[in-house]
């Protein structure tokens, strides 16, 4: 018996890539040819069951993990795509976008990034116009993001680096802000002090004096974690050049690239993966308690669960978004297998977008997709302003999650009846792309049918889009 799935190749090349392995040197332990083990990472060989339970127990991964299917992101993305005005005469349904990712996942992805480019290319000529841009979408924001998703948002050699460079800071001082201090002082002959930066201003490098400036105004978590990822940019570059060089990235991406694998630095240091594992199994992924230990901030911990993916060692595959206000998604990543919108804003239904009604309140929700599959939400709002007495406030609410069967490992998930279908919320990805035909907070009609309306006004509910009032055909 062999397995015949196509994320399978690109599973294996991400651990070895993680392991820092060369393909000869897997070939050699695995007992195969190099040029066999190229065709299997890039999915033209077939593998079978022995080799598979043999690459799972090199990397100390089960062999579900390599089989499972990876494909409802990027179906997630197609409907999104499809469900576009463009293609409002495609007459596509939903099971053929899934019929297409499932059998021509490459094509997937290449239209993927296609539609990006079209999008990017629609908004610059609005600019350049003069019109109304289209908000929430960068190609390379998005480059980005996807790099990320690609890679677990783990990287095994920032997390080794951030370790050396702990054991260093943790000999100089018995607290990390002060041997954080000695060690870029020591290391990089930068002296690291608060000031009083112009507003608007978080930090500032003063080349000439060798300083590393932060605005005195900030928390003291927001301080840290400003001096720890400036310091992942000087003693992980070569890590993090190595990790974009072997990316597919668009030209433009390596700066948000470099930011965002600097972020990663700042938080294994600051909470190292070992320590930071055992305390969310030991508080159950108590966010609040687990910040306190490691004096950090909420979202800061948040981030920070996403990525414990380490083989062998991992703790619970989760997701997480971030949102403003408006709807607009900022951050965005998935472990638990719910889909995120990548151009649009989510379901009404999601309760990151509810917590906005309970502000500082943890909002629990058990949430369903169309498709049956069962997630446990929770989510928090949060407040961040400048440093003067009047400068505008920003509201964000935080979304974190994991699949249904591992709610138990969180203490959010204690006195919900996570067996009670009765609980569970219908929720959906988006309206152009949901098929719940019966929701009446639906604002656009679902991309796969056509839409008539009766005029039947006696009969109208409170949206349009929603049976009985309409009338569908595909």
């Amino acid at each position: 018996m062999a397995k015949d799935n196509p994320q399978i190749g690109a599973r294996i090349q991400r651990l070895r890539r993680q392991a820092r392995t060369s393909q000869a040197e897997l070939a050699e332990i695995l007992g195969i040819s190099p040029s066999y083990l190229n065709l299997i990472e890039h999915n033209r060989r077939r593998i079978t069951v022995p080799l598979l339970m043999k690459i799972a127990g090199h990397f100390r991964v089960e062999p579900g993990e390599l089989v499972e299917s990876d494909e409802t992101r990027l179906t997630g993305d197609l409907m999104e795509i499809f469900g576009d005005d463009l293609f409002a005469d495609s007459a596509l349904t939903n099971q053929d976008i899934r019929d297409f990712a499932s059998s021509n996942p490459a094509v997937g992805r290449a239209v993927v990034r296609l539609f990006d480019q079209y999008r990017q290319l629609k908004t610059n000529s609005r600019l350049g116009s003069g019109a109304a841009a289209e908000v929430g979408h960068h190609v390379a924001t998005d480059a980005v993001s996807d790099f990320i998703q690609l890679n677990a948002n783990h990287f095994p050699t920032l997390e080794a680096a951030a370790e050396r460079v702990r054991a260093d800071i943790d000999q100089m001082s018995e607290t990390l802000e002060h041997g954080l201090r000695s060690y870029l002082f020591n290391v990089f002959g930068l002296n690291w002090r608060p000031a009083a930066l112009p507003p608007g201003i978080m930090q500032r490098v003063d080349a000439a004096g060798r300083e590393f400036l932060t605005a005195e105004a900030l928390p003291p978590e927001t301080s840290l974690f400003a001096a720890a990822h400036h310091l992942g940019l000087l003693a992980a570059a070569l890590d993090m050049e190595r990790l974009i060089a072997e990316s597919e990235l668009p030209a433009d991406a390596p700066v948000l690239a470099h930011n965002a694998l600097a972020s990663y630095f700042a938080a294994a240091l600051i909470m190292p993966y070992e320590p930071f594992l055992k305390a969310c199994r030991d508080m159950r992924y108590d966010i609040e308690r687990i910040g306190r230990r490691f004096r950090v901030s909420f979202e800061q911990v948040c981030h920070r669960m996403t990525t414990l993916q380490r083989p062998g060692q991992a703790g619970i595959p989760l997701h997480l978004v971030r949102t403003d206000i408006a709807g607009n998604i900022s951050k965005r990543f998935s472990l638990s297998g719910i889909h995120i919108p990548r151009h649009s804003g989510a379901c009404p239904r999601w309760n990151v977008y509810g917590a906005f009604l309970q502000q500082g309140q943890i909002n629990v929700q058990i949430s369903q997709m169309p498709e049956g599959q069962r997630y446990f939400c929770i989510a928090r709002t949060l407040t961040k302003s400048g440093p003067q007495y009047n400068a505008p406030r920003r509201h964000f609410s935080i979304g974190l999650g994991c699949h249904i069967s591992q709610a138990t490992q969180m203490i959010y998930s204690d006195g919900v009846d996570l067996n009670n279908p009765a609980l569970a919320v219908p929720i959906g990805v988006g309206c152009r792309i949901c098929p719940r035909l019966d929701c009446e907070q639906r604002a656009h009609p679902p991309a796969d049918h056509r839409f008539t309306s009766d005029g039947r006004e006696g009969e109208r509910g409170e949206s349009i889009y929603v049976r009985p009032n309409a009338q569908w055909g595909r």
